[in-house]
């Protein structure tokens, strides 16, 4: 039986997936795979935040700061969760506020997407090359305060997920794959903690 068809059919019984992680993690894409195959709708909150404020994030940071970022990101956050049977990938941060995670939690099913400093910094490298820029999150260059952002961040994402999948040595569709195989026993309330 095909994956989609098999989820097709329960994807009543959950409200929202939820994918939390640091930058890099693959919430976008993922969610996106996930999203489609579910034929859920697909909320990425950082893509969100950009068409509300018609401008990049990093243009919107370095001109306002992360202060107001993060204002407009609990807008976004709150009118997401309060949508059913979505996708939603988060921004890095998001989980830094407690409103933001109880909202996301309310009706939904919440997965860290974990990787390791190392993944990170290669995908940010990557992106960058490409041409897709983020702010630095500190006084530090993006690539450089990786290590000190995820152990700032590692109990904010613990505490706020429901399911851990590390990510670092899998590709977007299995991270999928995995995820669709949890998805049953998230349904039953039992799954287990981690992947």
């Amino acid at each position: 039986m095909p994956t989609a068809f098999f989820f097709a059919q329960v994807q009543t019984d959950i409200m929202n997936i939820v994918l939390i992680g640091y930058r890099c993690s693959g919430k976008t894409r993922v969610g996106g795979l996930l999203a489609r195959d579910l034929k859920r709708h697909f909320l990425d909150t950082d893509h969100l935040i950009e068409v509300k404020t018609g401008m990049p994030i990093d243009s919107y940071v370095t001109r306002y700061g992360w202060n107001d970022f993060r204002n407009v990101e609990r807008t976004v956050i709150d009118d997401s969760a309060s949508r059913d049977n979505v996708v939603i990938a988060t921004g890095g941060g998001a989980v830094m506020n407690d409103m933001n995670v109880r909202k996301l939690r309310r009706n939904g099913w919440v997965v860290w997407l974990d990787a390791g400093a190392a993944a990170i910094r290669e995908r940010m490298a990557r992106a960058q090359q490409q041409g897709h820029i983020r702010p630095p999150l500190s006084e530090n260059d993006p690539l450089e305060e990786v290590d000190a952002m995820l152990r700032e961040r590692r109990a904010a994402y613990e505490q706020a997920s429901d399911w851990t999948l590390r990510t670092d040595t899998r590709s977007p569709q299995e991270v999928e794959r995995a995820i669709m195989r949890a998805l049953p026993h998230a349904l039953r309330g039992n799954p287990a903690r981690t992947a």
